[in-house]
């Protein structure tokens, strides 16, 4: 019982470590002094300041835009990427390939993010490819690829291979079980990838710091380069809505993976 105890009281304790410096922005989020030193007042024009920045609505949808697709792009490379390490027959190339992707999930981001503004740079000067939009999104696609194939791989290898000969036996093609076999099996991987992927990039400062250029930001530059210039309750507000869209993907990814648990009873049901 003690020690159900102290591993409660350890729990509790990470959690108050972690959360008690995100409601500390949001409790003076409402400051109507414009201090983080004194509560002197309840207010909302911290957050109507937010709505009424068109420079920073214009960032926050960029940044959603870049997350949307990067997730995208990466979920769809990192889905085919998992199943092709996995169907890989060769054990040395199978355990080079998962090496090289874990090598990029532990990597620093400053390596990284330094690697990509050389790879840019030089494409600039032959081809005249300039930094913005284009180079973050690829470099978000890149980081977010090793991610997705390390959600999907493990439920490969939990699917029963007997399921695809029993499909080939059917007379399915390739696509027939590609469609209806292996991507339905996949789908709680697949949707768990997007989301960190998703996530990842919304929150991405390294990387994105080396390669954004051309008057094009993110959320995570813009509120360092505000930060820089002085306390704003306005990043406060900021920081308050993110952490409840952030609440708000938690929530909604319980749910997809809460409904896919009944069809999994079923189909245990059925083979039972």
């Amino acid at each position: 019982m003690k020690k159900i105890k102290w591993a409660n009281l350890y729990l509790v304790a990470v959690f108050i470590l972690l959360y008690l410096p995100i409601f500390y922005l949001i409790y003076y989020s409402f400051n109507k002094g414009g201090t983080m030193t004194k509560f002197t007042g309840f207010t909302w024009e911290n957050y109507t300041a937010v709505f009424e920045d068109t420079r920073l609505i214009t960032i926050v949808v960029n940044t959603f835009l870049l997350a949307f697709l990067s997730a995208l792009i990466a979920t769809i490379i990192g889905t085919f990427g998992a199943m092709a390490i996995h169907y890989t027959k060769k054990r040395g190339l199978k355990q080079s390939l998962l090496s090289l992707n874990n090598i990029l999930m532990v990597s620093p981001d400053v390596i990284i993010g330094a690697s990509f503004l050389i790879l840019f740079t030089s494409l600039g000067t032959f081809f005249g490819f300039k930094l913005g939009f284009t180079s973050v999104l690829l470099s978000h696609i890149a980081f977010s690829i090793p991610i997705v194939v390390l959600m999907v791989l493990p439920k490969i290898q939990e699917m029963n291979e007997s399921l695809i000969d029993a499909a080939r036996d059917l007379g399915a093609n390739n696509w027939q079980v590609l469609s209806k076999i292996i991507l339905p099996y996949l789908t709680p991987g697949i949707i768990a990838g997007y989301f960190m992927a998703f996530t990842y990039s919304l929150d991405d400062f390294a990387v994105t710091f080396f390669v954004t250029g051309n008057g094009f930001s993110t959320l995570s530059v813009e509120i360092y380069s505000r930060a820089r210039q002085g306390i704003s309750l306005e990043i406060n507000a900021l920081s308050g809505l993110l952490f409840i869209f952030s609440m708000v993907l938690v929530i909604g990814y319980y749910f997809i993976s809460q409904d896919n648990k009944p069809r999994k009873n079923r189909k245990k049901a059925i083979k039972s």
